[in-house]
């Protein structure tokens, strides 16, 4: 398939990792890529970087209403309505859920699942308008089972799925094409090269590789669109 010349991405939940190289990948195929994040310094940095990429920055807390509504009417004037948007925020504060407090379980369900159905709202009222748009969100292996000591994940990450699911069903018969991705796995970033190291290669995920998936959930036909996939390194046990 040929790459598109135009269109706008939308990468909510942006940093050095995962959220950077959705936006490179995205620029490199010839969109204009928003990146936002609640640090807008260090997205600054980031863009330092990439002098030539067509890449914006715009601090948003994306588990504030206001915060998500003000970065959408920004991009709507900066750039244009949105073609493609990655929910890509999240937080972990690991606890056993009798040391767990109330303000760290309700702080990780908004960072992680209220923050998804804000922006889901933003961008899908402007899609639903145009008849057409992808809309993404990223999951992990807490998507689909919690472990002791995860629950503060795995309650945000079960929650933000079942919003994927409901609005794939919702929105998908309006144009809009809604998916989820699980990351099963550590993604491989300069924190954890050390894992790489002694694993072996490819024990990690390519933060790139990941990055192409994305891409390709966005350039597929509507008659044959993927819902959710899961992506795991070849030695990750499942």
């Amino acid at each position: 398939m040929s790459e598109p010349e135009t269109g706008t991405a939308v990468v909510v939940g942006a940093g050095p990792g995962l959220g950077w190289h959705l936006a490179k990948r995205f620029a490199r195929a010839g969109m204009a890529v928003a990146v936002a994040a609640r640090d807008r310094d260090k997205l600054e940095g980031l863009l330092s970087q990439e002098p030539e990429a067509a890449i914006w920055a715009y601090q948003c807390d994306a588990a504030v209403a206001g915060d998500v509504h003000s970065l959408f009417h920004s991009i709507d004037r900066d750039l244009a309505g949105p073609d493609l948007v990655v929910s890509n925020v999240g937080a972990f504060e690991p606890a056993r859920v009798l040391e767990a407090t109330p303000e760290q379980f309700e702080r990780c369900w908004r960072v992680g699942c209220l923050s998804g159905f804000l922006v889901a709202q933003a961008a899908a009222s402007r899609m639903v308008e145009r008849g057409q748009g992808t809309l993404l969100f990223t999951g992990a292996t807490a998507s689909l089972r919690g472990g002791a000591g995860f629950a503060n994940l795995a309650v945000p990450k079960f929650g933000l799925r079942a919003l994927a699911q409901s609005l794939a069903r919702e929105l998908g018969p309006q144009g809009v094409h809604v998916g989820h991705v699980v990351i099963d796995g550590q993604i491989l970033s300069e924190r954890y090269r050390h894992l790489a190291k002694e694993r072996g290669p490819d024990a990690l995920l390519d933060p790139e590789a990941i990055a192409e998936t994305y891409y390709q959930l966005y350039r597929q036909p509507r008659s044959a669109w993927t819902h959710e996939l899961d992506l795991r390194p070849w030695v990750e046990p499942f």
